[in-house]
C-alpha cells in the first residue's frame, strides 16, 4: 500500500502539480493584468516577462535535479538544495515588487488570490507516506509534511475570509502567511540538519538521503522558493490593500505606482 502511495504522489508531483499550480499563476497574473489600464503591449511585455524566466526556472532545476546534482555531496562544498532555494528569492522577489506593472496587476486582483492558490501545500503529504515507509527520517518528515499540509488546508479558509474583508481578515492573512514562511524555514533547518555532511546532528541512523533525488527534490529545489515568493508577494499585496481600500475588493482597474 505505502508503494502504491509513493508511485501515486511521485506521478502526480512530477506530472501534472507543477503545470497547474503554473497555469494558475500565470493565468492569475494575465486576469490582473487585463484589468489594468495599460496597453496591450506593456500587459504582453509584463506577463512574457514573468512567463519565460520563470519556465527557464524550472526547466534548469528539473535538468539539474534529474542530473543528480542536489544528491547530498553531488556539489562540494556548499549544499546545492540551499543554493536553489535562497538564490531565486533573493533574485525575483525584489524584482517583482519593484515593478510598476506588477504593482497594477496586484492591485486588480484581491487579496485572496495568492493565498488561496497555496492550496498546493496540501501536496506536502509526500513526506509523511515517504517516513511512514521508511524512506525519510521522521526528524525532517514530520514537520515538513505536516507543516505544509496545515499551510494547505487552511489557505482556502483564510482565503475565503480574507475576501470577505471581515473585521481582523487582513491580520489572519498576515498570520498565515508567517506561518507558511516558518513552516518552509522549519523544513529547511530539518532537511539541512539531517542530510549526511558535517552539519547533520539529527536521524544519525536513518539520514536524509531521499529529499535529494529526483522528484522528491523538486520540492524544495522548486516549490519552497516559488512558496516564499508567493508569500513575499501576499504579503506585499495585503500590505498594498490596507493603503488602497477600493482596489482591495479586485474590482477597480487604476494602476498602481510601485
Amino acid at each position: 500500500m505505502n508503494s502504491v502511495l509513493l508511485d501515486v504522489f511521485a506521478f502526480v508531483g512530477a506530472g501534472w502539480v507543477r503545470p497547474i499550480i503554473l497555469a494558475a499563476l500565470l493565468g492569475g497574473l494575465w486576469v490582473g493584468l487585463r484589468r489594468t489600464r495599460l496597453s496591450r503591449r506593456e500587459r504582453l511585455v509584463t506577463w512574457f516577462g514573468v512567463t519565460v524566466p520563470l519556465l527557464a526556472w524550472l526547466f534548469s532545476v528539473l535538468q539539474l535535479a534529474q542530473a543528480g546534482v542536489f544528491r547530498p555531496g553531488a556539489v562540494a562544498p556548499v549544499p546545492a538544495i540551499p543554493l536553489a532555494v535562497v538564490l531565486p528569492v533573493l533574485l525575483g522577489l525584489p524584482l517583482l515588487v519593484r515593478s510598476k506593472n506588477i504593482a497594477a496587476a496586484i492591485d486588480a486582483v484581491p487579496p485572496s488570490w495568492l493565498i488561496g492558490l497555496q492550496v498546493y501545500r496540501v501536496l506536502g503529504a509526500v513526506f509523511l507516506v515517504r517516513w511512514a515507509s521508511g524512506a525519510l527520517p521522521g526528524a525532517f518528515a514530520l514537520p515538513a509534511g505536516g507543516g505544509d499540509v496545515l499551510v494547505g488546508l487552511l489557505a482556502l479558509p483564510v482565503a475565503f475570509y480574507v475576501h470577505s474583508r471581515a473585521r481582523g481578515s487582513r491580520i489572519t492573512g498576515y498570520a498565515w502567511n508567517v506561518l507558511g514562511i516558518l513552516d518552509l524555514a522549519l523544513a529547511l533547518a530539518m532537511g539541512f540538519l539531517t542530510t549526511p555532511g558535517p552539519f547533520q546532528v539529527f536521524a544519525l541512523d536513518n539520514p536524509n538521503t531521499g529529499v535529494g533525488t529526483y522528484p522528491l527534490v523538486m520540492i524544495p529545489a522548486f516549490a519552497v522558493p516559488l512558496s516564499l515568493i508567493l508569500h513575499g508577494m501576499s504579503l506585499w499585496h495585503l500590505r498594498r490593500s490596507a493603503r488602497r481600500p477600493a482596489v482591495a475588493s479586485g474590482f477597480a482597474s487604476a494602476p498602481a505606482s510601485g
